[in-house]
């Protein structure tokens, strides 16, 4: 497939996100591919560089031999470094690059960024609003800030898929971190509320009687998918919700609710690193709620 731009793409932080969109890339055609974690010179960034040269990605041995040359950047990293990745690669930008930076920050905190890039980087608030596998480089994004419509057809040429939002910097952040505030409340919530059901054998009784208020809902199925999500990612979960409390402060919002769902989801992250309930995760609702539940119940 000939396309008529062929970027140089650059990735600061290459975790999950950063491999999934790095791999798509690739097989989208797009052969100039660079990739910087802070992680690589340590030991645990052995698996992180094995994927990159698996994707068939340049590993760079900096953040500034990352951005060389580069046409695109892409900030991926977590969301408390997402300030100091755009600090890393400030000082070596040259040809006045786009700075995607799709980390679950704050809008005060893509702002911040932003106005740290200054006329050195063309800045991107992004949004990532669907869990980034299956899709990778073609999850559907949010984009906003002053370059999102310019930015628009190289992204669309290369198969990704994305809503402009607006022209300032921080609504896409923001609708993303509030989104989230319901999205892993509810998780939190129905950890709460079956865990408590499972222990009084009253599971089946509470499932059913919740159709009487959500007739559409089938929460066998939500909270099986809710209990894995938190189990497998709820550390990450949580950082992010500390983001959307800051969000919700930014908006002069007090975040009672999104403070508690902060400490559910990172307890659920700690425990979901049990192998025990590692193993339930594909057995149904009832398997992972015994397992939850004794995991708990160890750690107290």
């Amino acid at each position: 497939m000939t396309r008529r731009n062929t970027p140089r793409v650059s990735f600061i932080g290459f975790g999950e996100a950063g491999q999934a969109i790095a791999s798509g890339l690739r097989e989208a055609g797009i052969e100039r591919i660079s990739a910087w974690d802070i992680l690589f010179p340590v030991p645990a960034g052995e698996q992180l560089m094995a994927a990159g040269e698996k994707i068939g990605v340049r590993l760079a041995n900096s953040a500034a031999d990352a951005v060389t040359g580069t046409d695109l950047i892409i900030s991926a990293v977590t969301p408390a470094s997402s300030v100091e990745a755009a600090r890393s690669v400030a000082a070596h930008l040259a040809g006045n690059p786009y700075y995607l930076d799709i980390n679950s920050v704050s809008p005060g905190r893509k702002q911040e960024t932003a106005k740290l890039l200054g006329e050195k980087a063309r800045y991107v608030d992004v949004a990532v609003i669907a869990p980034i596998h299956p899709l990778r480089h073609k999850t559907p994004l949010l984009i906003a800030g002053p370059h999102a419509e310019g930015i628009s057809p190289l992204l669309r040429e290369l198969d990704m898929q994305l809503s402009v939002v607006g022209a300032n910097t921080g609504h896409a952040a923001a609708i993303k971190m509030i989104r989230s505030v319901m999205i892993k409340g509810i998780e939190a919530l129905t950890l709460e509320c079956f865990l408590a059901a499972a222990r009084a054998g009253v599971l089946d009784e509470v499932t059913g009687s919740l159709k009487n208020n959500y007739p559409s809902l089938d929460w066998t199925k939500i909270a099986e998918y809710n209990l894995e999500r938190m189990a497998s990612h709820g550390e990450r979960r949580a950082a992010e919700m500390e983001e959307s409390a800051a969000t919700l402060r930014e908006f002069g919002l007090d975040p009672l609710m999104v403070d508690a769902t902060v400490k559910r989801q990172r307890e659920m992250g700690v425990i979901g690193k049990n192998e025990t309930v590692r193993a339930t995760l594909k057995d149904g609702r009832t398997a992972m709620l015994n397992a939850i539940s004794t995991a708990a119940k160890d750690r107290h």
